[in-house]
């Protein structure tokens, strides 16, 4: 009789919601500011929801984590991956941080400094990494641009990390791409910010 009742309970418990088994897929964790988190689209519009259904479709078994936040920037990043890391446990780990440091005008040491902690940390934990290049309106000059770009470059060749050169390629200068405010890109552009990702991250996957 007791064995037939723990039986009849283990059958209840594997019907009830919830009680699915753990999904072991290894991780691509994304960790970014509104670009990433698709700030202003609906639930599934945005380019890391397309991400995970074009693995889906393309029979890559991994699941894809998004720990991106609206207005992040390299410090609050830094701050965080360390739980993600230990949480998720990922294979990969995309950085898409950067343009609100920007905008914020923070000094460029600051920002490689950062940026390089992260990838360290996450080369650590085991996992590739993937940079994104970002690049900034010129509202504190030319130099500071230009030196704010190039440290993605560095930080790639000195890590021997992949990178994407330039996240917006392809959108940046296309108003029709962006939503009403001018900064966000709109649910057209998210297929684009994909395939500008797509390539550089595909061949860190193994089926």
């Amino acid at each position: 009789m007791r064995s037939f009742l723990f039986l009849a309970l283990l059958g209840l418990s594997l019907a009830l919601p919830g009680t699915a088994a753990a999904d072991d897929r290894p991780v691509i964790l994304v960790l970014g500011d509104s670009l990433s988190a698709g700030y202003g689209l609906r639930p599934g519009e945005g380019w890391v929801s397309l991400l995970g259904r074009r693995l889906d479709a393309q029979g890559y078994e991994y699941r894809v984590v998004n720990a991106s936040v609206s207005g992040e920037t390299t410090v609050g990043g830094l701050e965080r991956l360390p739980r993600a890391l230990k949480l998720h446990r990922p294979a990969v780990v995309l950085i898409e941080l950067g343009g609100n440091d920007g905008l914020r005008g923070l000094p460029v040491v600051e920002l490689e400094a950062n940026l390089a902690s992260m990838v360290e940390q996450s080369r650590e934990a085991g996992a590739r990494v993937v940079l994104t290049g970002i690049r900034i309106p010129t509202n504190y000059g030319p130099r500071y641009t230009d030196e704010f770009f190039a440290v993605y470059a560095s930080l790639a060749d000195r890590y021997g990390v992949a990178l994407v050169p330039f996240f917006l390629e392809r959108v940046a200068l296309r108003d029709d791409m962006f939503q009403d405010d001018g900064i966000h890109p709109a649910p057209e552009a998210q297929p684009v910010l994909l395939d500008n990702v797509w390539p550089v991250l595909e061949p860190l996957l193994g089926r």
